[in-house]
C-alpha cells in the first residue's frame, strides 16, 4: 500500500466530479482515453446517476471515457469492481516466499484475456490500482 499524492490536474477532476454528481470520491485516476473514479462505498449509484446521466455528461465534457468504481473495504469486493464488468468466479489470497499474491479466476478463456489485456497492461492497471488500498505483492489471473 502505498501514500495517495494527488496533483492539481487530478484534484480539478475530482472537485468537478463531486460538484456534478454529489457523490464522493475516494481517488481519481486520468488517463489518455479514460478517467477512472474510485468513489467511497454506496455512492456508485449516485455518481452514475439516473440512466448514466452523470457518466453521460462527464463524457461530453472531457472528451473523455468515464469509469466508476465503488471501494470497498473487503479486498475480494474491491478487485471484482475494479475489474467489472469482467467476471471473475474466485479470488483468492496467498502466500508464496513472503509474498502476498491474488489468484484471479477467470469464468472463460476470452475474460481471462480480457483480465490480462495486450502485454499485461490491464492487468498491470488493475494491480496498481489494489496496491494503492491494500498490501498486494502481485495479482495473477488462472
Amino acid at each position: 500500500m502505498s501514500k495517495i499524492k494527488l496533483d492539481t490536474d487530478v484534484l480539478k477532476h475530482i472537485a468537478l466530479f463531486e460538484s456534478m454528481t454529489g457523490a464522493k470520491v475516494k481517488d481519481c485516476f486520468p488517463e489518455e482515453k479514460m478517467i477512472t473514479y474510485v468513489v467511497e462505498e454506496h455512492q456508485a449509484a449516485k455518481a452514475i446517476g439516473k440512466q448514466g446521466a452523470n457518466v453521460k455528461k462527464l463524457h461530453h465534457m472531457a472528451k473523455k471515457n468515464i469509469k466508476i468504481i465503488e471501494f470497498s473495504q473487503d479486498i475480494h469486493k474491491f478487485i471484482q469492481n475494479v475489474v467489472h464488468p469482467n467476471k471473475v468466479s474466485n479470488v483468492e489470497e496467498k502466500e508464496e516466499d513472503g509474498k502476498k499474491i491474488i489468484l484471479l479466476t477467470a469464468i472463460d478463456h476470452q475474460t481471462r484475456g480480457y483480465l490480462i489485456g495486450r502485454a499485461a497492461e490491464t492487468l498491470r492497471n488493475t494491480e496498481s490500482m489494489v496496491k494503492r488500498y491494500f498490501e498486494v505483492d502481485e495479482i495473477k489471473v488462472v
